[in-house]
């Protein structure tokens, strides 16, 4: 897909971005060692990912029973040596410190937050990190609405 991308981004007169999520779900094989999984994702695919020139954003889906905060920590500093600039799906299920973690990454957003605390919107209020919020997902899947009113409130909501 990112090949396919990159072929539309020179033949294209409208700008085009590309965003790696390999670091979404665990494939099967490695459900029972998701370390081997980070790791091919930091040494084989990243390194290719840069040579190929295939993406200009690194994305993780950081939540329980995903991908851990410190595993989202390694893949988004390594990704950010390549030079891709982070962001990650965080807060959806649980607050576990992955908001926290975007914004010590300089992630350009942090997308999802249905789920919040105030140690969360603290961390939000002193960045620059955009908090994008995805109701369509949050009513087709019947979970909790992103909090939009306290974004607004600590003034990281943009228009």
């Amino acid at each position: 897909m990112l090949r396919v991308i990159k072929r539309l981004k020179q033949e294209s007169k409208i700008p085009i971005k590309a965003t790696f999520l390999g670091a979404h779900a665990l494939p099967l094989q490695y459900k029972d060692n998701p370390e081997a999984y980070v790791n091919e994702i930091i040494n084989e695919m990243l390194p290719k990912i840069a040579q190929e020139n295939l993406a200009d954003y690194i994305d993780v889906f950081c939540e329980t029973g995903y991908f851990t905060v410190a595993q989202t920590d390694r893949i988004l500093k390594v990704g950010k040596k390549y030079g891709l600039t982070p962001k990650i799906h965080v807060n959806q299920f649980n607050s576990i410190g992955g908001v926290q973690v975007g914004v010590e990454n300089d992630a350009l957003s942090l997308d999802h937050l249905e789920i919040l605390t105030e140690t969360d919107l603290n961390s939000l209020k002193s960045s620059e990190v955009m908090p994008v919020a995805l109701p369509g997902c949050s009513f087709f899947l019947s979970i909790p609405y992103t909090p939009a009113r306290s974004i607004i409130e600590i003034g990281r909501a943009h228009v």
